[in-house]
């Protein structure tokens, strides 16, 4: 049996939508786009970098899923998170 290790983007008043940017999901009327931005202050690319350091798997969500699959495939092949996240499955 794998392991499953989530990693979710949630406010403390419940917000879980848009936590990038603003234009990242603008669905339902929702203005508070990159609200988790302005606190990533470098840790969050560390995190990343540590997380993607081995082989693993993703389980996304249709809305995450769409974007991803619209972001990565198109990304610099010479950036190396695009290199793990397309190798990802």
């Amino acid at each position: 049996m794998r392991e499953l290790a989530i990693l979710t983007f949630l406010s403390l008043d419940g917000v879980m939508q848009g936590p990038s940017s603003p234009e990242e999901d603008p669905s339902g009327g929702f203005t508070a786009g990159g609200w988790a931005q302005p606190c990533w202050e470098g840790v969050m690319e560390q995190v990343g970098r540590e997380a993607m350091a081995e082989p693993y798997d993703m389980l996304f969500g249709r809305k995450t899923y769409e974007m991803f699959a619209g972001h990565w495939p198109e990304a610099d092949p010479e950036d190396p998170a695009a290199v793990r996240m397309n190798a990802a499955a």
